[in-house]
């Protein structure tokens, strides 16, 4: 195929500013879907991406406009899924910048557009939901101009839901955006920037052919891995996935393989021919770093194995988030997984236990701490139980966020009120426009972590967005507060918290597992500590037979041998027993903390 008729171009946009339904509107205009098969969010293939409303998985389609190619990339809005961005941008040439026509730029705009402006990619920027009773797109595109310095005259207008517009839309795409550069006589190198495992047909791949072309029956070598496999089948998503014989410089498709083993056909691997390789690959991805931790450990533990494939599968499918094997006295053999959020954590854990039917409890999320000891050494701590002894540390930092928050001026008092309860410095703060205003802060991660966003969309009534991105280590006064049950120490509820949330932390958690724990024959105490010092306690009383209950009167003596022969018994008793914490206990306990 000639390259000159040929665009890549992503969909990028803050959440809900309506990419997905301007997918539906360029598959219904280029007849790329029958009408009796269309259905509202078509690309997203996941039931929880129907449920939520959401985008989580980036999809791509090939479709057909005026005699030209167009490969669309529809990509997520939500921070969390910055990444899937990211890829999804280094597969193409272009982007279309979505805004809403009446809430204006929002924070994910901003980093979107920064991202697409790292890619080197031209921009073709629009204002959506014009059709909006309180769609303002004059003051929408003078804001552009001001904030992106995209001139005003040059963003375009539609309504991704009537379609209005759409058509100009990808005229606009064909006009501004270059086509791709590739040569078909260079030596052979694809990039794969996602893939998928299907059991019957083992890992599928979506590729971007940067140089020379792939046909089917081909020997090909994956350059990272270093493994070699003969191409079964290639095609392009129209949006159906369809077999061809060839692909060339510029088009993006699928690839199989007949790949089994999921390490070989990550993200970011180049792909060239066996017998004439590549000299180099291509620059592929830098790994995300995770943020956010928690241990997911099977209720059952005969699930383990199958909960470690499922891990080794996702992985391949969300090449973003890490997991490691972990035990806990607790809760036996599990994972410690790494998140790039809240939203990322839970979406992982649900697709776990839907797609692979497993039945899960995943611990309080934590992030990571570096502690410097007194011997000059440092380590890494993601999980609280490995933090050392307070004896051997000198000081410990934590990760902190530079975060940029959009808001409505009527609120920002409240959001700076929230801002510094939770221990964060202003950076800066600029004016968008008489009525909008942007603050910047500096924020320890772990405060994010805990219900920021939630108490940040209360108290602007959901008018106010969030963006952040790592800002380094910063040293903070850090204690871990440990939960003992009947003087044992549950190492699933071991947390890291600033010292002055220390003793709140410890009186929530021990008034919440006296509500949890069942009552046993003798008292159970239920301690917060830090360290040797107990910061908060309370006591599930015992239960009381009445060992009484057959004496009707006479001496008073036969009623205190049988009391002081229970009060031996109860004593002993609390020397050898133990207490089991039933998983309905741990599953409300650290809901608590979720």
């Amino acid at each position: 195929m000639d390259t000159a008729l040929i665009r890549n171009f992503s969909i990028i946009s803050h959440v809900d500013h309506g990419k997905s339904t301007l997918s539906d509107r360029i598959l219904e205009l280029t007849g790329a879907v029958d009408p009796r098969f269309m259905r509202e969010q078509y690309l997203d293939s996941m039931d929880l991406e129907r449920e939520r409303g959401i985008t989580i998985k980036a999809q791509n389609v090939r479709v057909v406009h005026r005699g030209h190619v167009l490969h669309l990339i529809d990509t997520p809005g939500h921070v969390d899924f910055g990444y899937e961005v990211s890829r999804s941008l280094a597969a193409c040439e272009g982007a279309v910048l979505l805004v809403d026509a009446s809430q204006g730029i929002q924070a994910q705009t901003l980093a979107n557009c920064y991202q697409a402006m790292e890619h080197d990619l031209e921009i073709v920027a629009a204002l959506n939901k014009i059709d909006l009773l309180a769609a303002d797109p004059e003051r929408c595109a003078a804001e552009i101009e001001k904030v992106l310095g995209l001139p005003a005259d040059e963003i375009l207008r539609i309504s991704a839901k009537t379609g209005d517009g759409v058509g100009t839309l990808l005229d606009a795409v064909i006009e501004r955006v270059p086509p791709p550069s590739g040569r078909r006589t260079s030596a052979t190198r694809a990039l794969i920037f996602d893939s998928s495992y299907d059991q019957y047909r083992g890992v599928v791949s979506s590729i971007r052919v940067f140089d020379g072309t792939i046909s089917t029956g081909e020997r090909l070598r994956f350059m990272q891995a270093g493994a070699v496999h003969d191409v079964e089948e290639i095609g392009v998503r129209t949006p159906d996935s369809v077999a061809v014989d060839e692909l060339g410089p510029g088009e993006v498709g699928y690839l199989i393989a007949g790949i089994k083993n999921v390490g070989e056909a990550r993200s970011g691997e180049t792909v060239t021919r066996a017998s004439a390789p590549a000299a180099e690959p291509l620059a592929g991805y830098r790994d995300p770093k995770p943020m956010v931790f928690c241990g997911i450990y099977p209720i059952d533990g005969d699930q383990l194995p199958f909960l470690r494939d499922a891990l080794d599968r996702l992985k391949l499918n969300d090449s973003s988030f890490t997991f490691e094997p972990e035990s806990s006295r607790a809760l036996g053999f599990g994972f410690r997984c790494g998140f790039l959020g809240l939203l990322h954590m839970e979406i992982v854990r649900e697709r776990l236990e839907r797609e692979f039917d497993l039945s899960l409890i995943a611990t309080a999320p934590s992030v990571a701490y570096r502690a410097y000891l007194t011997d000059g050494s440092d380590v890494d701590v993601d999980n609280p139980v490995d933090l050392p002894e307070a004896s051997r540390i000198d000081h410990v930092d934590e990760p902190m966020l530079d975060i940029t928050i959009l808001t409505p001026a009527q609120y920002t008092g409240t959001v700076m009120e929230l801002c510094q309860a939770r221990r964060a410095e202003l950076s800066r703060m600029e004016y968008l426009s008489p009525e909008r205003l942007e603050l910047v802060y500096r924020i320890p991660l772990a405060e994010v972590v805990k219900d920021f966003f939630d108490q940040l969309k209360s108290r602007t009534k959901g008018y106010a967005s969030l963006d952040y991105e790592p800002a380094g280590y910063s040293t903070a006064n850090l204690v871990r507060v440990d939960l003992l049950i009947n003087h044992v120490p549950v190492d699933a509820f071991s947390t890291i918290v600033h010292r002055s949330s220390a003793d709140n932390y410890g009186r929530r958690m021990t008034e919440k597992l006296r509500e949890l724990i069942p009552r046993q024959l003798f008292d159970v105490p239920i301690q917060a500590a830090i360290g040797g010092r107990v910061v908060a306690r309370e006591t599930v009383k015992a239960k009381r037979k009445d060992v009484l209950a057959k004496c009707y009167g006479g001496d008073i003596t036969r009623k205190r041998k049988l009391l002081e022969r229970q009060k031996e018994g109860k004593k002993k008793m609390k020397n050898i027993g133990r207490v089991e914490v039933p998983q309905e206990a741990f599953i409300s306990a650290l809901r608590l903390e979720d």
